[in-house]
């Protein structure tokens, strides 16, 4: 029983951290040198050389023509180019945006060969959506017109590099969400898009403010990509999580080699209720952490007695050894199974007497108070619920003990 609540764990600590960044800091010495610089002139000139190819390139990529997407690189990239496009094709992207961070700056001990930090920003399937970011490393040969010669993976240290950027995908898409795997997995795909699509109308009702995502991104990772995909090492403990990439967007992965039988439905209404809740900056942190998988947890039950929820063992030893405090439930990376599983159960309980006393969208008001206006718990209770958090907290504690005394 424990092993199905480890897999509905949640956020990773980048979340925690704040919203991707725009950018990394531009590439060392490429505004260093004052503005008339002749080798800075130089190094503009050829970056704007660079960024035309980066836009023809685009330009093929949404155009659905592979041929001018390779054009502008040398063989040696293609291979991995090619799996790019493809991955991206399949992911049906409909904005590519390519642009300098940066000046270019020379690679050492390569005569003629430089790098070039770019921000592609990007859309899946919905046209008009807000552009997800990620800054990526590439390599050029110079010349008339530069040739590029690798693009790196993006190692941002919030999100890691995008499953698009390494891994071949096999992609399915619905009307409220897209889910990719390897080809490996590509069989799975029709059951996995069928349970995203019932997880995201229970996620769409945890909207905050009503705005629900455009589209939920869901990618399911096998062994090795649930080491690559997104910087990789997570806590043992986790089984699947969300992450911003920028833009409003929150992408979800899932961790294949962990799953058991029953456990996928009620981890995707947990994940992609993540999705639809969280602010883009990330929540503030580990004090909430109760509220926010509480809240993950909640949707995940979807209205399941609470005597089914599989983790209320784990939650009874927990009492044991707990200080009362929900502001201290966030487990330790390298905390015990039970440990886990008892934190989000304590969690779930706590935001199911909420929602028992205040009803849904109350609680959808307080978490808004606290999770995006980062508002004080105190201030947020006062204002919402319309009491002392100090009674709140201690109601919710009690309720805990009472249901599994």
């Amino acid at each position: 029983m424990a092993v199905v609540l480890l897999l509905a764990c949640g956020l990773p600590a980048a979340l925690v951290a704040g919203l991707v960044r725009a950018g990394d800091p531009p590439a060392p010495g490429a505004s260093a040198a004052p503005a008339g610089d002749p080798a800075t002139a130089a190094a503009r000139r050829l970056g704007e050389r660079m960024t035309a190819e980066l836009a023809r390139q685009s330009a093929a990529l949404l155009g659905g023509d592979r041929v001018g997407f390779l054009a502008v690189a040398e063989p040696v990239a293609h291979p991995d180019l090619r799996r790019r496009y493809a991955a991206l094709r399949a992911l049906r992207v409909t904005a590519w945006q390519a642009g300098a961070n940066g000046l270019p700056t020379p690679v050492e001990g390569r005569p003629g060969e430089w790098r070039l930090l770019v921000e592609f920003r990007y859309c899946f399937v919905t046209p008009d959506c807000r552009t997800s970011r990620v800054l990526t490393g590439t390599r050029w040969r110079e010349g008339e017109r530069p040739r590029l010669l690798a693009v790196e993976p993006s190692r941002s240290a919030e999100t890691g590099t995008r499953p698009w950027e390494v891994s071949e995908l096999a992609v399915a898409v619905g009307r409220r969400t897209l889910v990719a795997t390897t080809p490996a997995l590509r069989k799975e795909l029709p059951d996995l898009l069928a349970q995203a699509e019932a997880a995201a109308r229970v996620a769409d009702t945890y909207a905050v403010g009503g705005r629900t995502p455009d589209r939920y991104r869901i990618f399911y990772a096998g062994r090795g990509e649930w080491q690559r995909w997104y910087g990789g090492g997570r806590p043992k403990w986790t089984g699947g999580y969300a992450v911003t990439v920028g833009g409003g967007h929150h992408e979800v992965v899932l961790n294949a080699d962990g799953l058991v039988a029953g456990g996928m439905d009620d981890l995707l209404r947990h994940e992609l209720t993540h999705a639809a809740s969280l602010p883009e900056r990330g929540y503030p942190g580990k004090g909430t952490w109760w509220l926010v998988e509480g809240l993950g947890e909640y949707a995940g039950a979807d209205g399941e007695p609470i005597d089914r929820y599989a983790g209320l063992d784990e939650v009874r030893r927990l009492l044991g050894g707990w200080d009362g405090r929900l502001d201290s439930l966030s487990p330790a990376d390298d905390a015990p199974a039970d440990r886990v599983s008892g934190s989000y159960g304590v969690s779930y309980l706590a935001v199911r007497h909420l929602v028992d006393r205040f009803g849904p969208e109350r609680l959808l008001a307080f978490f808004a108070a606290v999770v995006h206006e980062r508002t004080p718990v105190d201030q947020a209770a006062e204002r919402v619920l319309g009491g002392p958090w100090s009674a709140l907290h201690d109601e919710c504690v009690g309720y805990v003990r009472g249901v599994v005394g």
